[in-house]
């Protein structure tokens, strides 16, 4: 009897490349998961909130600077092996002083923010962000366009620790962007 000659399986990191245009990936402690491009709302909340950061925090333009502000960069905690893409995420630039040339960004960032909608909210709560704390995030931010909220959290010897959360149309100074308010209504579909 003759063997026939098996495909090799592809690895978690070879299906999540090969996944179809609209789809985005995630391999989270030993899983890929899969999920579509976000919503409206979702991406709407995303594209503001990068725009808010960028000119303080990454241009120094009416604040600080010394940050990168990214959407959606592919995190290699550990590389092909444990992979997230979060909504964005920031790096102070003394940790990560340049962007990566390809597309895997292996430094840790230092503040992670998840739009949460419908399809992601118990993902992002149940298995992102026990992963960032365990890989050593040391912020993160929550934002739900579907109740207009933002919470903050800040790592403690390895768990998350709500240190605000905020609604609607509030002026936000949180960690770790505190040097400038953040006016939330501009990341819903009818503020500013």
């Amino acid at each position: 009897m003759q063997t026939l000659p098996t495909e090799p399986t592809p690895t978690l990191y070879e299906q999540l490349e090969a996944l179809p245009d609209g789809l985005t990936g995630e391999i989270l402690d030993g899983q890929l998961y899969t999920q579509p491009r976000p919503a409206g709302p979702h991406a709407l909340a995303g594209s503001a909130l990068g725009a808010e950061l960028f000119g303080p925090f990454q241009r120094g333009r009416g604040g600080p600077g010394g940050w990168w502000i990214i959407d959606e960069p592919e995190l290699h905690f550990l590389r092909d092996t444990e992979v997230a893409a979060p909504d964005l995420a920031g790096w102070r630039r003394e940790r990560m002083p340049r962007i990566p040339r390809d597309h895997r960004f292996q430094v840790v960032p230092d503040w992670i923010c998840e739009i949460l909608s419908t399809a992601t909210e118990s993902k992002d709560r149940n298995i992102k962000m026990p992963v960032y704390a365990r890989y050593g995030v040391k912020h993160l931010w929550l934002i739900d366009p579907r109740t207009r909220t933002l919470e903050a959290y800040t790592a403690t010897d390895g768990a998350w620790q709500e240190i605000g959360r905020w609604r609607g149309d509030q002026a936000v100074a949180a960690a770790p962007f505190a040097e400038v308010a953040l006016d939330l209504a501009v990341l819903w579909d009818d503020g500013g």
